[in-house]
């Protein structure tokens, strides 16, 4: 059966999109080679942990959205949105592997006058020079004029409530002024707002800059907070204070490491076998440095703080508290307790979790034991690690509880908890 929009990748980009595309009444196919999401979605659940609720899923399915993976529905539509994962390979360079698999799957189906939109988060100049090629080699067609493409990078804070696709404006720059009208009429049915850039390259590097910009800045704060512990200084106090000024100043705040789907990406650096005649970008390779970094500074400031009470790290019993990347959802991409669990556990300590989102949370393939009752677990714990400000956790009664209570937040009152 034809659909007026196809969704490439069920993901944290592809669905949602894919739940604004049916609640406007578009009638949406969802394609994913992976049989997994298939899988879940038909069973009425989320595949992505936090992207969606089940009554979402439901909603989405008895609204006619069909997943699927089956190739052959990209050839029955009028607009394709290619939502596939682009994560950092191991040289840190980014892995354009999903997306070469989705516009091959595509171009052989590809047919003229279709609007091809790409929302993946990549380098500056993958538009034109990795997707571009593999559409028109795959199709026998030509971008910009037998098909529009344009590149619409992804802009969604999972779990936000508040900032949702309808009132997030979407930036669209496409290769043809044709092809960026194309997008415009197309996510003007989603969005309150439509920003048109000069081109795809812009387009690109304006979430290049939007990511970029997060890492700096909390690259900053961090390596300003473990100074200000060194010194005797409350930074939290600091931040607090500097966030009153009207003007030239936003608020970041430090934590025990950075996770998230969008990934600090050095465009002097492409991924596909290209050169580019800038320069990498110095400051970008310093704050991932930093960032990378403040899951060894929370280790030594836990270890420090048992030393102080009379305890080795071998053998303490750690409770961590809230496993996920950003608080109020069940999303663990890239979050540092992993890796602060890892290394606790290599020192010998007992590591267990709570986390009211995460029900099943494994280090290593194995299972960590869940604390059911919060309070207990905190007052029998030697040290309690506060990752993640979760919405319901009363931290006040935490501190109160809590044999030593570390808060890598900055969240409880102060002088409750010794702060990162």
């Amino acid at each position: 059966m034809p659909a007026d929009l196809a969704v490439i990748g069920l993901g944290h980009l592809g669905l949602p999109l894919a739940q604004a595309a049916v609640t406007a009444g578009i009638d949406t196919v969802g394609y994913d080679p992976d049989p997994r999401p298939y899988a879940e979605l038909r069973a009425g659940r989320s595949p992505v942990e936090g992207a969606l609720t089940a009554s979402e899923v439901r909603r989405m399915l008895s609204g006619g959205f069909r997943p699927t993976t089956d190739a052959a529905e990209l050839g029955r539509v009028r607009t394709a949105v290619i939502c596939s994962p682009t994560p950092l390979g191991p040289d840190r360079t980014v892995d354009l592997t999903a997306l070469g698999d989705a516009a091959r799957a595509l171009a052989s189906r590809l047919r003229p006058h279709t609007t091809v939109l790409l929302e993946s988060a990549v380098p500056p100049g993958t538009t034109e020079t990795f997707l571009r090629p593999l559409l028109e080699e795959g199709s026998g067609l030509v971008a910009g004029r037998d098909f529009h493409l344009t590149c619409s990078p992804g802009r969604l804070d999972p779990g936000n409530r508040t900032r949702t696709l309808a009132n997030t404006p979407k930036v669209i720059g496409g290769l043809t002024p044709a092809c960026t009208e194309s997008a415009a009429a197309f996510y003007g049915r989603l969005t309150d707002k439509v920003v048109r850039a000069r081109g795809p390259r812009e387009a690109e590097m304006t979430k290049v800059l939007e990511t970029n910009f997060r890492h700096v800045n909390i690259a900053l704060v961090n390596e300003m907070a473990v100074l200000c512990h060194d010194l005797g200084v409350d930074f939290w106090d600091v931040i607090r204070c500097a966030e009153t000024k009207p003007f030239g100043f936003q608020p970041f705040r430090p934590g025990p490491g950075v996770g998230g789907h969008g990934v600090p990406v050095d465009p002097g650096c492409p991924p596909h076998g290209g050169r580019t005649s800038g320069h990498p970008l110095r400051m970008v390779s310093l704050a991932q440095e930093i960032n990378d970094r403040m899951p060894s500074y929370v280790i030594q400031r836990c270890a420090t703080l048992l030393n102080e009470h009379g305890k080795s790290v071998r053998g303490a019993r750690v409770l961590l508290l809230g496993v996920t990347y950003k608080p109020d959802t069940a999303d663990q991409e890239a979050a540092p307790a992993r890796e602060i669990a890892t290394r606790l556990m290599d020192m010998g300590a007992q590591i267990g979790y709570h986390d009211p989102h995460v029900l099943d949370w494994r280090v290593r393939e194995r299972p960590v034991p869940r604390a059911d009752s919060l309070y207990e677990a905190a007052a029998a714990a030697d040290l309690t690690v506060l990752l993640q400000q979760h919405r319901t956790y009363d931290l006040q009664g935490l501190a109160v509880k809590a044999q030593l209570l570390l808060d890598t937040r900055g969240a409880t009152p102060a002088g409750a908890a010794h702060r990162l």
